[in-house]
């Protein structure tokens, strides 16, 4: 019993961890058809920016005020991804919408730029980022040891989950932005500016890949290809939950971060990879739009 409550709860962690970096591309990709291959180099740029604030609160801050440059970090990470997001979809984005392939091609670029970028900055090794003090330790409940870290990612995905729902969902911006995602020429004919929509859009979701960057820090140690570790999965999670679903996304990441946990103990690391790259081919065979499909007259 144990051994599959620890195994349920580290399915839900990396299923967290999943979703969280793939919350952004969801928006991106999922709800703009943007291949944004550049996606990963703006999780790496909230991961910098926490290694950055840690340094400062080193340095300058008195040391009793040091665990809270960890909680200055998630703000600062998403705006200033979500302002490099703006500037990316202003300077070139906004050129290649419904052009799939240019747009994957030009952010791969945009990508290493990124990358090489961080390197001349910071160079190419890999930093660390000491954890604050009340993320230490874990929550012992019997015998069982739940690491606060992990269950402090769970948390955040839920808040940012939620934040994204109730913008989408309760507010008439985030109404807006659906109402472009299912008929675009509907919407710009009841004179919504898609325009703006667009570049707002895209900023939302470059600001929750910070967020994600910002977390990460707490897996371990930081570098310049730390995005594109994790850019796989993150494209895994929104096509398994299906292109443009909000609650698909969730799905998907929970689901994989379930059976890659249950493969990898009843295998190993290398063949549980394996073995869950052929689950979700059989998966899409069966399924090729997704867990949830999105449908409107404009779609079919």
């Amino acid at each position: 019993m144990t051994q599959i409550i620890l195994t349920l709860f580290n399915g839900l962690s990396l299923g967290s961890i999943l979703l969280l970096i793939a919350l952004g591309l969801a928006i991106t990709f999922g709800l703009m058809n943007v291949i944004n291959m550049a996606h990963g180099e703006l999780i790496m740029i909230g991961a910098y920016v926490t290694y950055v604030m840690q340094n400062l609160f080193l340095n300058y801050a008195p040391q009793q005020y040091f665990d809270l440059y960890f909680i200055l970090s998630i703000p600062i990470a998403l705006l200033i991804a979500a302002g490099v997001g703006m500037i990316l979809e202003f300077s070139l984005i906004r050129f290649l919408y419904r052009r799939p392939l240019d747009s994957l091609l030009a952010t791969w670029g945009v990508g290493l730029m990124l990358q090489q970028l961080a390197r001349s900055i910071f160079g190419a090794p890999n930093v660390g980022v000491q954890s604050p003090s009340f993320l230490n330790g874990g929550l012992e409940v019997g015998t069982l040891l739940f690491p606060y870290s992990r269950l402090f990612i769970i948390g955040l995905s839920i808040v940012c989950l939620v934040s994204i729902y109730y913008y989408f969902y309760r507010t008439s911006s985030g109404r807006r932005v659906r109402a472009v995602m299912q008929n675009r020429q509907m919407a710009e004919c009841l004179g919504v500016s898609t325009r703006k929509v667009d570049l707002i859009t895209f900023a939302i979701g470059s600001g929750f890949a910070g967020v994600a960057g910002c977390a990460l820090t707490l897996l371990g140690a930081i570098g310049p290809t730390i995005g594109t570790n994790y850019i796989i999965d993150a494209f895994m999670v929104v096509v398994v939950g299906g292109v443009g679903a909000l609650f698909g996304a969730v799905a998907g990441a929970l689901g994989i971060g379930f059976f890659n946990t249950v493969f990898e103990y009843v295998t190993n690391a290398s063949l549980g990879k394996v073995l869950i790259f052929l689950l979700i081919i059989a998966f899409l065979q069966w399924r090729p739009s997704g867990l949830v499909t999105s449908r409107s007259r404009s779609l079919d």
